[in-house]
């Protein structure tokens, strides 16, 4: 694994923006950096990143079977309790999923070692699926990178036809795609999604999360009235179910992508179940909930999470018990996790973590991300990378 400088192409940003790739740069600061690239052998994408990646989602749907049939283990999920019943419906009734990504701290030697699951509202999908690839190309038509490049991608064709297995299930509806307004990231995604959506032949509208309404009968609706049969919302499961609408989603007939379920797997508490379950894993970091920090007595340095947290917003680095390091953010009312401390890689003066994308079951990609410091946040630039 390797940190290679390359040339930028000389057009990429009018072409980004042509392509719809608008927020390539955010807040006057670089998102998308090709002034350099990753660069993998075919063996640490096959058995450090695609392998485990498969073997740890299977691990993960085995902590939602076991939460599923546990009240305890439901109120450190912090599930609401009136909601239960309908997160463990769609777990049972196996409501289908489309994808997900692992973030792995690694640095082409050791085992990858699981940061977390973002199983529900995953971004820098648009970038993975389609611009480094076209990346890739482009720099090797040129002869900038090698003939005999490749990428480990594959993100694309999995989600388009992944979309088209799932509408077998509601044949005939319309889906629905959603995200908050003003957030041009999200709104790429979802954008970036109906289109893979399109190309499996399924029909498509948009409607922002603020503009959902409901109709006489109770179903939600767009605004021209045209009930939600089914929809993908990039809006977490545990906003969701926070808000006002909450108590009506279980009588509501709209199938949800992703589905309830998936606010287990976007929980921080999987961690700690899954050290519980799967003790001295070689792709599992040590963790623990608040009230066994005890049996973390062998650990110096410790990761202190929300079980909420999204970005990297509301960790705080810990040596000794005394806080070293913290992100600002709005989660932590919900309680935390514990998660023994392996800091990212650095590759210069970059740390560098590792996204590894799943469309259903199958590893599909992965992404990488860079910072100066050592938390992964929503800035952190996003560099693309070749398998040499």
């Amino acid at each position: 694994m390797l940190r290679l400088p390359i040339q930028e192409r000389p057009d990429w940003k009018n072409r980004a923006d042509e392509y719809g790739f608008v927020f390539h740069t955010m807040y006057g600061d670089k998102y998308w950096d090709e002034s350099a690239y990753y660069q993998f052998s075919l063996q640490q994408i096959e058995r450090d990143l695609e392998d485990p990646s498969e073997e740890i989602h299977q691990m993960c749907l085995e902590v939602v079977d076991r939460v599923c049939a546990d009240d305890e283990l439901m109120r450190r999920f912090c599930i609401p309790e009136t909601h239960w019943d309908y997160v463990r419906d769609s777990w049972i009734l196996r409501h289908p999923s489309l994808y997900s990504r692992l973030d792995f701290a690694y640095d082409g030697v050791g085992p990858a070692k699981l940061y977390e699951n973002n199983a529900d509202t995953p971004t820098s999908l648009y970038e993975t699926g389609f611009w480094q690839w076209l990346w890739l190309e482009d720099n090797v038509n040129r002869g900038a990178l090698p003939r005999y490049s490749d990428q480990f991608n594959s993100l694309q064709d999995k989600l388009i036809s992944r979309f088209a297995e799932m509408a077998s299930q509601m044949p005939g509806s319309i889906l629905h795609f959603a995200c908050s307004k003003d957030t041009a990231e999200d709104r790429g995604t979802v954008q970036y999604l109906e289109d893979c959506a399109n190309s499996a032949g399924l029909e498509t509208r948009f409607v922002y999360v603020e503009d959902i309404g409901r109709d006489a009968a109770g179903r939600f609706t767009d605004l021209d009235d045209v009930v939600i049969d089914w929809i993908f919302k990039l809006y977490p499961w545990e906003f969701m179910l926070a808000e006002e609408f909450a108590d009506i989603l279980p009588q509501s007939s709209t199938r949800f992508i992703e589905p309830p379920w998936k606010a287990l797997l976007s929980n921080k508490a999987l961690l700690p179940m899954l050290w519980r379950l799967f003790p001295n894993h070689p792709n599992l970091l040590p963790s623990f909930f608040e009230d066994e920090l005890k049996l973390a007595g062998d650990y110096p340095d410790l990761v202190k999470k929300p079980v909420f947290s999204r970005e990297g917003a509301n960790i705080t680095l810990i040596h000794q018990q005394s806080e070293v390091m913290k992100s600002d953010g709005p989660y932590g009312e919900e309680g935390f996790i514990y998660q023994a401390a392996r800091l990212l890689p650095r590759f210069g003066d970059n740390y560098t973590l590792i996204g590894s994308w799943l469309v259903n079951d199958k590893a599909a990609g992965i992404s990488v991300r860079e910072d100066s410091g050592p938390i992964t946040q929503d800035m952190s630039r996003y560099l693309p990378h070749i398998i040499a």
